[in-house]
This record gives C-alpha cells, structure tokens and sequence, in this order.
C-alpha cells in the first residue's frame, strides 16, 4: 500500500509541479561561467519576474510566509537585519537557486512546517551571497521552522560552484527534513527533473575528507567539502522502515523517491536528452534505463563532448527529443502538422489499456523559464544574468536581465494580468497568444518563429556585451541603473517583437491557408491583396497514415510486474 502511494504522489507530482534543471560547472562552458536553467512548468502559474528589493530591518522584526504555489499564509519567522536584491531567481551576489519538485514518500509532507520550497528558495537568495552559504541557510531553515512541502531537488550556483541539494520533510511531528547536497564538478554536467536524483553518496563515517553531516555544517565553507548531509538522513530511513542494508549502500532517491516507469520516461527521460544530446556515448548507454528495460541508473553527472555556451542551453530548453526514439514530432499523436504537444493528462485509457504522451523538457504549461549565468571575472553587478522567458521556451524569447536590477519591466510584472486577465502589455499573455497559434499549424508556423528567435536572441547577445563592456568603463556608482535601463528595454523590445510576430502569423496563415511574402513583407496584387494564396491541405504521409496508429505499444504504461521483469 505504501508503495501505491509513493506511485500516485509522483504522478501527481510529475502532472502538476513538472520542472526541469540543467547545470553546467565553470570548466564545462566556454567561457567558465556558471550555469543553471529552470523552467517553472504548471498550469496555476502566472510567468513573471519578481523582484525584491535590498532592505534593512528593524531588529525584532517579522516576516509572513504564504505559500509560493497558492499563496496559502503558513506562519511568520523573524526577519534578518539586511536582505540582498534579488531578480528572478538571481540575487546581487549572482547567487542562484532552482528547483525542481520530486514529490517523494507522500507520509513525510509535513503540515505544520512554514517553510515551503518556494519560500525558501526567495528568502534564502535574501539572505544568502553563494552557494555554500545557501545550502546551510535553507537547511537550518527547516530545521528552526519546519519543511511544509513535498520532496524537492534544488539547484544552487554562485560564480565558483554548482551544487544539488536534494531534500524530504520527515512527517507531521517530525520537524525538519532530511536532506544531501552534492557539488558538480567543475567540468561536468548535471539536471534533475522531478525525480530525486542523488543515490550513494561518501559519508563522513567513512573516514571521506571531502563529506560531512550536518553537526559540522559550519566547515561547509571549507573548499574541500564536496558532500554535505543531514544527521540523521540514514537513521530516519531505518527508523522508518525505508532502509536495511549498509551505511555505503544508502541510496537516498531509492529510499525517499522510489523510482517508478512514470519517474522514468516522464522525468528521468527529460535529463537523458540534455545528457544524450551533448553526449550521445552516455545516451545510447542509457536508452534502454529509459524505455523501463534495465535497472543501471543514469550517473548523477557526466562531461559534454564541447564547451557549452547559453545559447546551446537555450537550445537544449526547447527539446522535445528531436531526432531521437522518443521524438514526439513523429507518429499518430503528432498530427498532420508534426507538433511535439500533447493534450493534458499525460495518461489516458483506450479500451481499458493504459497509455501516455512522453513529457518533454519544453512543454506548453511553462510559467517562466530561464538560463542563468554567473560570470566570476566580472563585478557581481555585471557578471549575473537572468536569461528569461516567460511561457513555453519553444515558442518565446529568452531576455537578458542582469541581478543588479532595481525595477522589472512592466511587461514582466506580476501584477501586470493573471491567469484570469488578459493584458496586451503582458508578455506572459502575448508569449501564450504566438505560442496557442503555433501549436495547431507547427510545421508550418514553427519555421517562422525560430527565425525571430535566432534573430533576436542574437541581438540580444551582441547587446549585452556592448552593455557589459559600457558598465565596466564607466561609473560604477552609475552601473545598476544602466543594466536596469538597459534589461527594461530589452524586454520592452521583446514584446513589441512577439506582438508584431503574432500579427504576422494571424495574417499569414489565417483559416489554414498560407499567404506568400518576400523577406517578410506580404505579396501583393495592384488591388491590394494576397498576389497568391496557397492551400497546403495535410501531407500524404499524413492522409496514409490517418486512420492507422503503429506505434501504439511505445505509449502503452507499463505494470509494476513488468517493471519488475528487468534485466
């Protein structure tokens, strides 16, 4: 019964909170930043940039926590005499923080707790100037206050360090949480995407210089430590009946997230295409983990075959397995126009039989999304940028927004629309108005947008360095409010882009025909209009296959017993 549980939670989890991360260490970019991206995926959620503004505090002071999901209040917690900038995600000390939610043993949420992972991801980039200094903030954070949420893998990076903390609240009456944090190697590469991704870990019992357990978490700042972990993060899995065996055997995502088919292909399947994809050696290795055929898991870090840069990792953020066994742009569900999105859920039944929709990295539900880099050599004004996109990354553009910001652009703003108004100032909404066209015509339509994207994104690219290179030979006094001029018409610009984009495709393929132009102005006769109309109609690969779905057994959920059944 326990076991159906953890099942239905994740795929509770994997439907509602689906979330993907990628990070890359200084030695595995090509120019030794950090990076780490996140999309923000979920059907109650409104994209915008936050922002909250460096402040000084009364000494006695309190803060309200409300949950970041709902916006349920859980409780108050004393404030700290100073908070740092933050924008986005990025704080002024190019300190970042994402997330993605695993879900875990259903019996570990704890009620009580008034920290939710929200919550503690936003006062902890407050609060905190690197990774290191995170990592303990937000676990003596659930430790003074309590862990209200589900299991959660975080990403944590400064302009040194990438680190993964993955986490489990320990149930009503239980305050706290258990918990392990790992550093990415400089040269290597990692992603988590709702499934808990730390197995084995080194253990200070172990006599492991580079690993210590909580009750030392102050030498956490010692650069050698590479391994931190709660106390008790073994103990409470025996005490709890999760775990029997050896101290080195102790698998923290087979004990707390037990691995499902839907934990594979839905989740696990979103890191073995950043993976296969910079990679393929590691990929093929692992296609067969992926397809619920053998039971070797991926390694929780790999090296890339190149250099990476943020426009390959704003590339990698609009997979949807292209040229790959799970490629969603082929077979029934792809439809006439080839289109990687499927209807939500992700399951559903034919004749009893259970099937599923593969999950992608970009999907349609995403709130916002970003690419994050942090620049050591560059002042931390400078050197952090928030690259972000509200909605689907297939579909949007990715802006630069530097961490010293003191406003956020009005077409960023979250009071700026909600999920229940529409606004034609907000991005969100005008990111969603291009994208809901794109997905019924994609092959057609899709074309034209990754035009503008590469447009765009370029110039986007060559601006800010010129913007980097301004800030750094002029007065410093005077940097945080040029990057702020400087990223609020960034976005000002994006928007009017996306709008004049979305114009030209309502006119271009109105009522499923295609008006022709010449480097993109329409043709047209002496009476002003369309010089010629094209009627496409489906493809005959299409009009073959219509009635005929071969590839049924792919999507067809596999039982426990079959899962079982591995090699």
């Amino acid at each position: 019964m326990k076991q159906k549980l953890v099942i239905l939670l994740l795929l509770s989890s994997a439907t509602t909170f689906a979330c993907t991360n990628f990070l890359v260490g200084r030695a595995a970019s090509a120019d030794g930043s950090t990076m780490i991206t996140y999309s923000a995926d979920s059907y109650w959620l409104f994209g915008a940039l936050y922002h909250y503004a460096a402040a000084d505090h009364a000494e006695g002071a309190m803060r309200p926590i409300y949950e970041w999901d709902t916006g349920k209040y859980l409780g108050e917690i004393p404030e700290v005499g100073h908070t740092y900038n933050v924008v986005g995600n990025m704080n002024e000390h190019q300190l970042c923080i994402g997330e993605t939610t695993y879900g875990g043993r259903e019996e570990l949420v704890d009620t009580t707790g008034i920290i939710d992972y929200g919550s503690l991801i936003y006062i902890t980039l407050q609060r905190a100037t690197n990774a290191r200094e995170a990592i303990k903030t937000m676990v003596e954070l659930v430790a003074a206050y309590g862990y209200y949420s589900e299991g959660e893998s975080f990403s944590i990076a400064d302009p040194q360090e990438v680190w993964i903390l993955e986490m489990i609240g320990k149930g009503v009456g239980n305050k706290g949480a258990v918990w392990v944090a790992r550093r990415v190697p400089d040269d290597c590469i990692s992603a988590h995407a709702n499934q808990a991704r730390i197995t084995t870990f080194p253990m200070e019992s172990r006599k492991n210089a580079n690993s210590i357990s909580s009750k030392h978490i102050n030498r956490i700042f010692e650069p050698n430590i590479e391994v931190v972990y709660a106390d008790d993060v073994v103990d409470f899995a025996r005490k709890k009946g999760y775990f029997d065996g050896k101290d080195e055997e102790f698998s923290f995502s087979d004990t707390y997230n037990p691995l499902d088919f839907g934990g594979i292909r839905w989740c696990e399947a979103r890191v073995w295409a950043f993976f296969n994809a910079l990679n393929p050696v590691v990929g093929q290795k692992y296609l067969s983990y992926i397809n619920g055929e053998t039971k070797e898991r991926m390694p929780l870090w790999i090296k890339a075959d190149k250099k990476l840069t943020v426009a390959d990792l704003r590339q990698r953020m609009r997979d949807h397995y292209e040229g790959t066994p799970l490629d969603m742009t082929v077979g029934a569900g792809s439809g006439p126009y080839h289109t990687p999105f499927r209807p939500s859920p992700l399951s559903y039944k034919v004749d009893s039989v259970e099937y599923f929709h593969e999950r992608p990295v970009a999907t349609q539900q995403t709130g916002f999304t970003f690419v994050a880099q942090m620049r050591s050599w560059l002042p931390n004004a400078i050197g952090g940028i928030l690259w972000f996109g509200v909605d689907d990354a297939t579909t949007n553009l990715y802006i630069p927004m530097y961490c010293c910001m003191t406003r956020v652009p009005e077409s960023l703003d979250q009071r700026n629309g909600s999920l229940l108004d529409f606004s034609w100032t907000s991005a969100f909404w005008i990111n969603n108005w291009v994208g809901n066209m794109v997905y019924q015509r994609y092959s057609d339509l899709m074309p034209d947008v990754q035009a503008e994207q590469n447009k765009w994104e370029k110039y986007f690219d060559d601006a800010t360095r010129q913007a980097d290179q301004y800030a750094q030979s002029h007065d410093s006094t005077n940097v945080a409010q040029f990057l702020t001029d400087f990223s609020v018409a960034q976005a000002e610009t994006a928007l009017n882009v996306w709008k004049k984009l979305g114009e030209r495709l309502m006119v271009k393929y109105l009522d499923g025909v295609t008006k022709q132009e010449t480097n993109g102005v329409f043709d047209r006769d002496a009476y002003n209009l369309p010089k010629k109309i094209i009627r496409p109609g489906y493809s005959e690969e299409f009009n073959r296959r219509v009635f005929v779905a071969p590839d049924a057994e792919r999507f067809r959920l596999k039982t426990a017993e079959e899962m079982e059944q591995r090699q």
